[in-house]
């Protein structure tokens, strides 16, 4: 079970069916392996940190009560928290508002050596201004370009870029929202404009549609996340964050010798 990245030349259908994964392993199975991820993810920081040559962005997006604070928790609950970043990007303030909408963004990308996590990230700027007529259709279009630049930029000095989108079906979603409202654990992350644009669905699905497709590239691939069930949305991720840090093949800096003789002598 492994999580593909989005075809270039496919456009996502984000249907509720692709909100599931068929044949998938039992709960318990499911725990197992997202376990082994997890340790995998956290075994190779400690070589990712001192190795310091990449930095590694992951961008987690989805609609309201699709995992995004539950997938940072579970899977990188491993990790040393010195080398992860974590960012929730709100709506913009005055002062981000008069600079370009990736003025922000570029602020928390991640150092060399350290995990970066956007809960939301500069695809809100092409989805929720689009949905909410905030911006005209001409800006959209040319933000689509300007974040292709902006991630190849992160990309040719030496940022590794994983997009994930969580997506999650309707009824799932309304689930969800409803436990916000039943559940005292749950209930102050209740927002009632969460109904407000839950009535949008269509729209929203068209923009996140139309936002993986035209900025779906090789440098910064998208991951469509199946994620009505949380523990397989745990493990797709957990093991595709995990393979990217192996496939760097990371090293540990070797010590200089005239300090090493120096040491001994």
């Amino acid at each position: 079970m492994k999580l593909k990245p989005v075809s270039p030349a496919a456009s996502p259908r984000l249907t509720d069916a692709d909100a599931r994964l068929a044949d998938a392993p039992d709960d318990e199975q499911l725990q197992k392996r997202t376990k082994k991820q997890v340790e995998r993810i956290a075994d190779l920081q400690r070589t990712f940190f001192a190795d310091g040559r990449f930095a590694l962005l992951i961008v987690l997006q989805g609609r309201d009560a699709s995992g995004k604070d539950g997938t940072i928790r579970k899977v990188f609950t491993g990790v040393n928290p010195q080398g992860v970043q974590v960012t929730s990007f709100k709506v913009p303030t005055e002062e981000e508002l008069r600079h370009d909408f990736l003025w922000r963004i570029h602020q928390r990308v991640p150092p060399r050596g350290m995990f970066g996590i956007f809960n939301r990230s500069h695809y809100e700027d092409v989805v929720v201004t689009r949905v909410n007529d905030l911006v005209n259709k001409a800006t959209v279009k040319a933000r689509y370009a300007q974040i292709n630049e902006f991630e190849r930029t992160l990309s040719l000095n030496g940022v590794r870029i994983l997009k994930f989108f969580l997506h999650v079906s309707r009824d799932e979603q309304k689930e969800r929202l409803g436990k916000r409202l039943t559940s005292e654990e749950k209930n102050w992350k209740f927002n009632p404009g969460d109904l407000e644009e839950r009535e949008k669905w269509s729209e929203y699905t068209a923009a996140y549609r139309d936002a993986i497709r035209k900025c779906n590239t090789r440098w910064a691939p998208w991951h469509v996340v199946p994620a009505d069930n949380k523990k397989v949305r745990n493990y797709l991720i957990a093991r595709t964050v995990a393979d990217t840090l192996a496939s760097l093949k990371l090293r540990w800096p070797k010590a200089d010798e005239d300090v090493i003789a120096k040491a001994l002598a």
